[in-house]
């Protein structure tokens, strides 16, 4: 018996083996096919992300020659005899302080040399007060020092300006300060070592602001500018797509299954872009003037302009719902008003266009944006509207009685498995239903019962149910027009404060057009590095 056990045993052995050995193969198959294809999916990467904005090669291109020169100071025998082995910091200043704009660069790169001149100045003050007590006092006051500087700086962080624009010079501060003071303390000659640290940072800083400044120099500015025309023709394709996509037919729909939304995509941009707007305004306050008549930029009026286009795409997210929601207008009933909301849709979208035309083109607007065109599309749907009168009014006094006897006939069938044809829908399957209800509560007091929710068959069985979601639809699309105003009253006021040049006649016809959909700002930014 024992040797038939055995057996078994080692066949079932042999059979797992051979499967492990088969999953091995088929593993071992699936990781050379994806090597082989890796090299390409690189080479796509690469193309994809320069071909996209060829500015990020150019800016790579900057990094690597700037590490090159602050190299130089090891690789250059004169130099690095002049300055020693502390000219490693130039080469982490370059890392560190180096950013894909302009504006960035000088934050940093400011923020850094304020930093390590204050540490420095303050750290020599408490030195020379130090070294003129016994070395026990000496230790003590030092530790104080450390304590309530480093304290104090920490405090001042959380202070909402210095948070805004100061917060790595502070970090800087506190690294630069407690390194020279603590050392101070064991290490001779520290003093020596910082001043030779501060020029070695200060080298590093000019590299920095050389190349940001004055080799392919990119703007916060400009970066923030086209941000903001991009989000008007974001916004501009979203509500005409949104409106056209409503009014579309099932075959149409069924035809259409792409992944990506063009609704989506749209307002997208919007919605997320306010700390990047923040952040590409707070970069452009440190930039000079560098237009060629030496205006100096409204970053805040940009900041400003961004929020209203973000309460506009808000109108546009709620508009974009009325797509999917649960209870539908029958598509016999939204072709009545299909015409002038498509028109409306169109002139409001024109509208948007003509806006970012003229930002792109840093003039003002057109007198004639809001033309008659926008106030005909309007009274038209506002007639369409009222000749459809019984669609928004229902003519039964008893309706509310009804939906709700049709509430209590649900909740009942659910309970019940009974088929809803066959329950009453009068007030007597209301009264019917809430004398049950009184009974269950009776018998179990314990137990906490919630009232029926109106029910979507309740709902449908009003006689105006059908319009309602065509009514939120076209409550929604006006209301874009009202929202309209005040991002023309934005862009006029940022056009007065930028000087903007006067429109004239033929201006509207200059339309700028892109093959591939803009690069997002956000992607430009690369992640913070740490304080060293």
């Amino acid at each position: 018996m024992f040797p038939k056990v055995h057996a078994g045993m080692e066949m079932d052995m042999v059979k797992d083996c051979g499967k492990n050995g088969g999953n091995a193969l088929k593993r071992l198959q699936i990781f050379a096919e994806r090597m082989k294809r890796f090299p390409g999916l690189v080479w796509s990467t690469v193309w994809t992300v320069a071909r996209d904005d060829p500015r990020r090669v150019i800016h790579a291109l900057k990094v690597g020659l700037s590490l090159t020169l602050v190299s130089l100071l090891y690789l250059i025998q004169p130099l690095f005899v002049g300055i020693g082995q502390n000219a490693i910091w130039a080469v982490m200043t370059v890392v560190v302080v180096l950013e894909f704009t302009a504006g960035a660069t000088l934050c940093k790169g400011l923020n850094r040399g304020l930093g390590t001149l204050l540490a420095g100045s303050l750290a020599f003050f408490i030195e020379y007060i130090a070294t003129e007590s016994g070395r026990t006092f000496r230790a003590v006051f030092i530790g104080a020092a450390v304590f309530l500087i480093g304290a104090a700086a920490t405090y001042m962080r959380f202070f909402p300006y210095i948070r805004k624009n100061y917060d790595y010079g502070i970090v800087i501060f506190l690294l630069t300060f407690n390194l020279i003071t603590v050392s101070s303390y064991r290490v001779e000659n520290v003093l020596k070592i910082a001043h030779e640290r501060f020029y070695t940072i200060a080298i590093g800083c000019g590299i920095c602001l050389m190349m940001s400044l004055l080799v392919f120099p990119n703007w916060s500015g400009e970066e923030l500018h086209n941000s903001t025309v991009f989000k008007l023709e974001g916004l501009a394709r979203a509500i005409e797509a949104c409106v056209n996509e409503y009014f579309r037919e099932e075959t149409e729909l069924n035809q259409d299954k792409s992944t990506e939304d063009p609704i989506y995509e749209g307002y997208k941009a919007v919605l997320d872009s306010k700390s990047l707007d923040e952040t590409m305004a707070l970069h452009a306050s440190w930039e000079p003037r560098h237009s060629r008549h030496c205006h100096r930029f409204p970053w805040q009026r940009y900041v400003k302009l961004g929020n209203v286009l973000r309460h506009f795409g808000y109108t546009i997210v709620a508009l974009h719902g009325c797509l999917g929601t649960e209870i539908q207008t029958p598509r016999s009933v939204r072709l009545l008003f299909k015409d002038p909301c498509i028109r409306l849709a169109g002139e409001v979208s024109k509208a948007l266009m003509e806006l970012s035309n003229s930002m792109r083109n840093r003039r003002h607007c057109s007198p004639e944006i809001l033309s008659d065109h926008l106030h005909e599309a309007l009274q038209d749907l506002n007639t369409a509207i009222k000749s459809q009168p019984r669609l928004f009014l229902g003519s039964n006094s008893n309706q509310a009685t009804n939906m709700l006897a049709l509430a209590a006939a649900h909740a009942t069938q659910q309970k019940q498995g009974v088929s809803l044809s066959s329950v009453k829908t009068d007030s007597s399957a209301l009264l019917e239903w809430k004398t049950k209800r009184a009974n269950e509560q009776a018998k179990e007091p314990e137990r906490k019962f919630l009232r029926p929710q109106l029910s979507k068959i309740a709902i449908t069985s009003l006689e105006f149910s059908e319009a309602l979601p065509f009514a939120a639809f076209a409550s929604l699309l006006v209301e874009t027009v009202a929202k309209l105003d005040h991002v023309i009253e934005e862009v006029e006021e940022l056009g007065r404060i930028a000087c903007f040049k006067e429109y004239e006649h033929g201006d509207e016809n200059i339309v700028v057009t892109y093959e591939r959909p803009p690069v997002n700002p956000i992607q430009n930014h690369l992640p913070s590095h740490g304080a060293d």
